[in-house]
């Protein structure tokens, strides 16, 4: 059986990987990318005052363990268009600690 993500290790991949470009708290600003407080469940594209690429807005995709763990993998091949400058996270298990940790940090 698969192990599941632990919320610990997400957060130090969330601040090395991810930190730069994204907060994660309610009301928190955006940066180079959008925060990412209440995306869970939310379809892409649509952070209030975030520019968004349109490939991103019309993705139609909705944010969930599995698109999420598709999409970081490799952003660019997952969205076509997006301007998310990020190579992706190749390790299972690294890109499930991630979702662990942004699943408990984002949500109310």
């Amino acid at each position: 059986m698969a192990k599941k993500g632990s919320e610990k290790k997400g957060a130090k991949v969330f601040k090395t990987k991810c930190s730069q470009c994204h907060t994660v708290e309610a009301g928190g600003a955006h940066k180079q990318g959008p925060n990412l407080y209440g995306f869970f469940g939310r379809q892409s594209g649509q952070a209030d005052g975030y520019s968004y690429s349109s490939a991103n807005k019309k993705s139609g995709i909705t944010w969930g363990d599995d698109t999420l763990f598709e999409y970081l993998e490799n952003p660019k091949k997952y969205i076509k268009g997006t301007k998310m400058v990020f190579a992706g996270i190749k390790k299972p298990q690294e890109r499930k600690d991630l979702i662990a940790y942004l699943k408990s940090s984002t949500s109310a």
